[in-house]
């Protein structure tokens, strides 16, 4: 890319930054972030195509100011979690809300196919949940408990392997982009095949309502998640596919450690998972008002903390700039 070329994509961006930090009492510690990994970004480019003209020494000098407002922010440390959860982490997830779209579009797409297949052949189940899965809940059904599995075990060790299992998922889901974004869609085709064929399994037994009731007690949160982490996969798999500005590695590098963040950010969402399925999807005969509370609060999480609060504050931040 010519100099004259990234100077004009880039020098509005850059100027609005320079206001911004005249005024650095009005930036919160995610926004000077934010600006840092961005200027720094366009500094390294600077610095391996133009090195040594004046559009390199300028960008030093925007990413100093900008170092020493970020050090002058360290005080603060006490509520950086605080700062990570509130703000930080849903500004970066109103970045990439349409690669989390294309992440539900396929499950989703993926779920319906299972439920097809399951439909038109009986023993499909087998094939993707297992001879064991399938024969074991046959034999609960049989006994009046088709959803026993969840009440055997000691609880706190269901608890931990749970846990464990989902965060380890996730984590698979992500970096399965190292494989292009075509990696994360195979692993989301996959599980949404399973959670299709897996309902309609119960659907096949006139037991879909009282899968549905107890399932997605845990399932509300866990399943939310794990398309979460598949945006992340997703977001790691278009960064070295489509670079824009930067070179592929430097890319890479850049929205690997957002969909890192992710990732990291999903892990109290599992653990409420996972406490809600070792602890309280056991009780498969809870009334149902109760699940569907349940339910309800898991779902207004999902769709305020992940789609309407990003949305909301990125408004926000927008307006202030006016």
């Amino acid at each position: 890319m010519k100099e004259i070329t990234f100077l004009k994509q880039n020098a509005s961006r850059w100027e609005e930054y320079e206001k911004k930090i005249g005024t650095p009492t009005d930036l919160s510690p995610a926004e000077l972030t934010e600006m840092f990994i961005e200027i720094t970004d366009d500094l390294s480019f600077a610095k391996t195509h133009y090195n040594n003209t004046r559009t390199s020494t300028y960008l030093n000098g925007i990413a100093s100011r900008i170092h020493q407002l970020v050090y002058k922010n360290k005080k603060e440390k006490g509520n950086r979690l605080i700062s990570f959860f509130v703000a930080e982490l849903p500004l970066m997830y109103r970045l990439y809300h349409l690669q989390l779209f294309y992440s539900f579009f396929v499950t989703a797409a993926a779920a319906f196919l299972g439920v097809v297949s399951q439909l038109n052949d009986e023993s499909f189940a087998r094939l993707i949940l297992g001879d064991y899965y399938v024969d074991s809940t046959i034999e609960r059904i049989r006994h009046g408990d088709p959803l026993g599995i969840y009440g055997e075990g000691n609880q706190f060790f269901m608890f931990v392997q749970i846990t464990l299992n989902n965060i380890r998922v996730s984590f698979v889901a992500f970096v399965y982009g190292f494989f292009t974004s075509f990696g994360t869609a195979l692993f989301l085709v996959y599980n949404g095949i399973m959670l299709g064929c897996f309902f309609t399994l119960f659907y096949q037994y006139n037991l879909l309502p009282s899968a549905f009731k107890v399932v997605w007690i845990h399932g509300t949160l866990e399943i939310s998640a794990i398309i979460i982490a598949g945006s992340a996969g997703f977001i790691l798999g278009n960064s070295f596919i489509f670079p824009g500005t930067h070179t592929r590695m430097e890319s890479l590098m850049r929205r690997g450690k957002d969909g890192t963040k992710i990732i990291i950010g999903l892990v109290p969402v599992f653990i409420c998972a996972g406490f809600l399925e070792s602890f309280v999807t056991r009780y498969t005969h809870m009334p149902l008002i109760t699940s569907l509370l349940i339910i309800g609060v898991s779902m207004a999480f999902i769709l305020f903390y992940f789609i309407a609060w990003p949305i909301y504050l990125t408004r926000k931040k927008d307006a202030l700039r006016i």
